[in-house]
């Protein structure tokens, strides 16, 4: 992505000027590199057009900081109200996730507080695919995946991501690349960089995994007690099966064991 290709976004999604777009975006990432790690900060450096890296250097030790004191630091240096400092951020943030790519953003996600969580989830869905991603063809928007996983299981919308993500994370583990690939242009495009992680993981073929590791693993990544997680599992599994119809559903089941079904039976 080039300066302008960035700029433009962060102008759209933010509803303000070019000029103004320029501001905000280098305000913004310099706030965000206060709140990560130097590592991160150069990772996402990288894939950054060479005129807003600069922007990426922290300017001084890491600081821990939650959402609403981003957002101030960035009203109150950009003069503007609170509402408009969120479309701001929500912009270049959405430019972001653009230029460096779902599993580098989702890198920066897990060194945020949780939340973080809906602004990055807003800046992500108001960001425009990038050119090679599959359209969307599911049938469940990730609002939709997201209520129907938190009525489900009795939980609320941010540990619903959480739960959606760890479970499609270590699925992509054990599923064979091609049928993770179906998969993709069925999800949303918030939850694509969960399996596609997996996948990556697994190096083109599916690991084997015994219900007891994959529980363990979704309980881990998730950040939740066992039993906490086996809940999820079987609120994510029917949602996933809404999202994705009944063939590519049948298929992704036929590649786990019959020692599953315990797992996935629906309480």
């Amino acid at each position: 992505m080039d300066y302008q290709d960035f700029i433009t976004i962060v102008e759209q999604v933010a509803g303000i000027s070019d000029k103004e777009a320029e501001q905000v975006s280098c305000l913004t990432l310099r706030t965000l590199a206060r709140r990560i790690t130097v590592g991160e900060a150069e990772d996402l450096g990288e894939r950054l057009p060479d005129a807003l890296r600069p922007c990426l250097e922290p300017g001084g030790p890491s600081e821990k900081f939650h959402v609403d004191e981003f957002l101030r630091r960035i009203a109150e240096q950009a003069g503007a109200a609170p509402e408009a400092a969120e479309r701001q951020a929500r912009g270049v943030l959405a430019a972001l996730w653009r230029a460096v790519g779902s599993e580098e953003f989702d890198d920066l996600r897990s060194q945020l507080p949780k939340d973080f969580s809906p602004l990055l989830d807003a800046a992500v869905a108001a960001a425009p695919p990038p050119e090679d991603e599959p359209p969307f063809t599911g049938n469940l928007s990730y609002d939709a995946f997201l209520d129907r996983v938190a009525e489900r299981a009795g939980i609320d919308r941010d540990r619903a991501a959480r739960a959606a993500e760890a479970v499609l994370d270590i699925l992509g583990l054990r599923l064979s690349a091609s049928q993770a690939e179906d998969l993709i242009p069925l999800l949303p495009l918030e939850l694509r960089a969960a399996l596609r992680r997996g996948e990556a993981r697994s190096r083109g073929g599916s690991v084997p995994l015994s219900p007891d590791v994959f529980l363990r693993d979704v309980a881990r990544r998730a950040g939740v007690t066992r039993a906490e997680a086996a809940k999820d599992v079987r609120a994510v599994f029917p949602v996933l099966r809404e999202a994705i119809g009944e063939k590519e559903y049948h298929d992704t089941i036929a590649q786990l064991p019959g020692e599953y079904r315990p797992l996935l039976k629906q309480g």
